[in-house]
C-alpha cells in the first residue's frame, strides 16, 4: 500500500512538474537570448542628471535602444515605434521603461537627450556618458557604433547597431529585436513579460 501512495504521489508530483512548465513557457516574437552573458549592467547618467544602473529599474520590463539624436532614419523610426508600442500597451505602459543611450557623447549632452528624448514619451529615459563610459558599455551589450566623417568635424554621423534589447522584471536580458520587426511583435513579447 505505501509504495502504491507512493507511486500515486510521484506520478501526481510529475504531471504537476509537466504543467508547471507549459504554463510557465513564454512563446516570444522577437529573438529569445535569455541566459545571455552579456547585457548584465551599465553606469550611466540620465537626462536629468541622475546616475542610472539597470537595478534602478527592477519591477519593470526595461527596453534599451542605443542610438544618437542627429540619426536620421533608425533612431527616430524605432523611438517613434516605442511610443505606438507604450500606447497599445495601455495602463500597463507603466510597468514598462524604455531607454536611449546615446552613442554620440561628443554632442548629445543633457540638455539635448532631455529636449529630444521625452518627446517621443514622457516616460523615455535618455543615458549619457562620457566616451569611455559609452564604449564600456558598448562593448558589455554587444553593441557596434563608429563615426563616419561628414562635410566638417562637427558634422559627421553614427553607424550603429540598430536591434533593441528587452530586459525582463529582474533586470535579466531576454530579447533581441531586429530593426523594423514591428510594434505588434514588441507589444506581444513585453505583455509575455508583464
Amino acid at each position: 500500500m505505501k509504495k502504491l501512495f507512493a507511486l500515486a504521489v510521484l506520478a501526481v508530483s510529475m504531471i504537476m512538474a509537466g504543467c508547471g512548465e507549459k504554463t510557465s513557457s513564454q512563446s516570444f516574437q522577437n529573438v529569445d537570448i535569455t541566459g545571455a552573458a552579456f547585457a548584465k549592467d551599465f553606469a550611466l547618467t540620465d537626462h536629468t542628471g541622475k546616475p542610472r544602473t539597470m537595478a534602478d529599474f527592477r519591477g519593470k520590463v526595461v527596453v534599451m535602444f542605443f542610438g544618437f539624436t542627429q540619426c536620421p532614419d533608425v533612431c527616430p523610426t524605432t523611438m517613434a515605434e516605442m511610443a505606438g508600442v507604450m500606447k497599445a500597451l495601455g495602463p500597463r505602459a507603466d510597468q514598462v521603461q524604455v531607454l536611449f543611450v546615446t552613442v554620440d557623447p561628443e554632442r548629445d549632452t543633457q540638455p539635448l537627450l532631455a529636449q529630444y528624448v521625452p518627446t517621443f514619451d514622457p516616460r523615455f529615459i535618455g543615458l549619457y556618458g562620457t566616451p569611455a563610459q559609452t564604449a564600456a558599455v558598448a562593448k558589455e551589450f554587444k553593441i557596434f557604433y563608429a563615426k563616419v566623417p561628414g562635410t566638417d568635424a562637427a558634422n559627421y554621423s553614427v553607424d550603429h547597431t540598430a536591434a533593441s534589447y528587452i530586459f525582463d522584471k529582474h533586470g535579466k536580458v531576454r530579447l533581441m529585436v531586429p530593426h523594423a520587426k514591428g510594434q505588434a511583435a514588441i507589444v506581444h513579447d513585453i505583455e509575455q513579460l508583464l
